[in-house]
């Protein structure tokens, strides 16, 4: 069987073969297999599985880069990818900001992988998935189960090659109730980490919960946002806040050396607790990033070409389509408040521990809001990271400590930085859990928050 790193390999020969011993190109080649058991009206209705394999090419001939996949990889394929990328090499504009070849470079770790995950069948993932639907006691339940791994290499023509392998599972799913849902996911990398049965009592809870809600004037309130609502925050952050190309591009909020955050707040960027290689796409090994320590922004994350142009060194977080997307932390954790036995991590977390959590923050809230989740967030401002956007899967009103009814979905309009500055933070707690950017490879691990201030900016009537 042909591996990732032989099908590397051959690309680097056909480089050099094809495009000559000036050439510079870096390959990435990736065999993946992800597995999906879909289930709606509390019936499995679709289970699907693929395997590909991917292989990518970027090249930097005569001053000029191109790049290029394929999924074809028998040796005409192989061909064609590096006839075709030399091509268009010589056709693009010059580049001067090509910042050269990671050099040979050993990681220290060869990524996550559970062999139970990586073998585990559409059975399996509808036990999953009957448990789900048996928590809910009776309620219409619809979501999904799935399981994958990746097995990946890396070489160039620096003499640089090194490979690792991941496997991963999530689930995630909703109960409704007269028309409220409940919602709620988990994800690891081990299936055996998480239970439908937490998970579908949960939203279960929740939908049950969310009936007959009520309409609230906009205005700000304070809030408790359960993780799930704060990996959106950490997505945008991610995304657009510590990404190397926005910073240098003066179009980040942020700024290495300020206390822009609440002492509160520590963000590292972990590939070791999350499904993940152990090297970014140009070859450069990941290890845990420290981002904000105690308020304080310590750093962005650069890949080799932002690295360049900062004046520093590549940080492992280079993306495929970095040129245009930047560099991201793709494994980005809030680390939650100090339990007495020590730190909590995401992967020793289980389900109740997140429903405490969550009561201990609302206890402390006089009149506010609980918010499950947000989605259709959408940035109006980059530079200041104003975000607008809907609430969703419930929202509940606080007052004295108690949550005491159900609210209509509301919409917001808020900076995330300044929803977390210094003073807004009330509380994190204690446990973090993982979740999944679905259907990528970015990984959030977030504890739930309580804080000050959030700005709603319309309801259910406008």
């Amino acid at each position: 069987m042909t591996t990732p790193l032989d099908l590397a390999g051959q690309v680097v020969d056909l480089v050099r073969r094809l495009a000559g011993p000036a050439a510079e190109a870096e390959v990435s080649a990736e065999d993946a297999e992800l597995a999906l058991t879909r289930f709606a009206n509390s019936f499995i209705h679709q289970n699907v599985a693929e395997r590909s394999t991917t292989v990518r090419l970027r090249l930097h001939l005569d001053g000029r880069t191109a790049g290029g996949s394929s999924t074809v990889v028998d040796g005409d394929g192989l061909r064609d990818l590096v006839e075709r990328t030399v091509a268009a090499a010589r056709h693009s504009p010059p580049d001067p900001g090509w910042p050269g070849l990671t050099p040979p470079t050993v990681p220290d770790w060869a990524g996550n992988w559970d062999e139970a995950t990586a073998a585990a069948s559409a059975d399996q993932r509808a036990e999953q998935v009957r448990a789900f639907v048996d928590a809910t006691g009776g309620l219409e339940a619809a979501g999904y189960c799935r399981t994958g791994r990746r097995e990946a290499a890396f070489a160039n023509t620096a003499g640089h090659s090194v490979t690792g392998r991941s496997t991963e599972a999530a689930m995630e799913g909703i109960a409704r109730c007269d028309g409220a849902d409940g919602a709620a996911r988990s994800g690891s990398v081990r299936l055996a980490d998480f239970s439908g049965a937490v998970l579908g009592a949960r939203a279960a809870v929740k939908a049950r919960a969310g009936v007959a809600p009520v309409e609230l004037p906009p205005g700000r309130y304070e809030v408790v946002l359960e993780p799930t609502a704060v990996a959106d925050l950490l997505q945008n952050l991610a995304m657009y806040g510590f990404n190397g190309k926005t910073y240098n591009e003066r179009r980040s909020f942020a700024e290495p050396g300020s206390a822009q955050f609440d002492r509160a707040v520590t963000l590292v960027d972990d590939p070791l607790s999350a499904p993940a290689l152990p090297f970014d796409a140009e070859g450069t090994p990941r290890a845990p990033f420290a981002l904000v320590e105690h308020g304080v922004t310590t750093a962005v994350v650069h890949d080799r070409r932002t690295a360049a142009g900062a004046g520093t060194t590549s940080t492992g977080h280079a993306v495929p389509g970095g040129t245009v997307a930047g560099a991201i932390p793709l494994h980005l954790g809030l680390l939650p408040a100090e339990s007495p036995n020590g730190t909590t991590r995401a992967s020793e977390v289980s389900g109740p521990a997140l429903d405490s959590d969550v009561a201990a923050l609302v206890a402390g809230v006089r009149r506010g809001l609980l918010v499950t989740d947000f989605w259709y967030t959408r940035v109006l401002d980059p530079k200041s990271l104003v975000v607008t956007g809907l609430t969703r899967n419930g929202v509940w009103l606080v007052e004295n400590g108690e949550v005491s009814t159900a609210v209509q979905n509301l919409r917001f309009t808020q900076s995330y930085p300044r929803a977390l500055a210094p003073g807004a933070v009330l509380g994190v707690g204690r446990h973090a859990v993982l979740h999944s950017w679905t259907f990528s490879s970015a990984w959030w691990s977030t504890p739930a928050l309580r804080l000050a201030s959030w700005n709603f900016t319309g309801g259910a009537s406008g």
